[in-house]
């Protein structure tokens, strides 16, 4: 029974061992220059969302930079400066239906982003993010706001940090 699987498996792994040099991703990195952030408090620059969306934003700038990177939080001198704004929380109707209805709608989160690098100024940027997320039409904005913002918000970090940790 092996037998009869081999040939084939010798191919796929052949095929595999030459694609594998075609394609190589950089991974993300900081220069190690680079000790501390200071992250500024989240503006909130939009109508609409919730009271705590640029709190929670705030915080989980602070944790993923935490977990994911040796910088030190600070407040004083930083290597990097984050500045952000949320400018957007919108809704909006999408994938229209037969009877003028949408099939679903769509929350978007849109955060302007300020980066300043004290060691290496060609690294600053000023940039807006965003991500959003569709939900179904038969439900409101209040019961899906809870597992959809922080999906929205992780993204968006996800985004920030490729841009500024990842060689892309």
């Amino acid at each position: 029974m092996i037998w009869k699987i081999l040939p084939r498996l010798a191919v796929l792994i052949g095929i595999l061992t030459l694609f594998s040099g075609c394609y190589s991703f950089k991974g993300a990195s900081l220069s190690p220059e680079l000790k501390t952030i200071q992250i500024s408090n989240i503006r909130m620059e939009t109508a609409g969302g919730p009271a705590n969306l640029s709190l929670d934003v705030n915080e989980r700038l602070k944790e993923y930079f935490q977990r994911n990177t040796s910088l030190k939080l600070t407040t004083q001198a930083p290597d990097l400066l984050l500045e952000g704004t949320i400018v957007g929380y919108e809704l909006s109707p999408q994938a229209p239906t037969s009877d003028d209805k949408a099939g679903l709608n769509r929350l978007t989160l849109r955060i302007q982003f300020r980066l300043t690098n004290r060691l290496d100024e060609n690294k600053n940027f000023d940039q807006e993010f965003s991500f959003y997320q569709d939900f179904p039409q038969n439900q409101t904005l209040n019961q899906v706001e809870k597992t959809l913002i922080p999906k929205l918000v992780d993204q968006i970090i996800l985004d920030l940090f490729n841009k500024i940790a990842g060689d892309w």
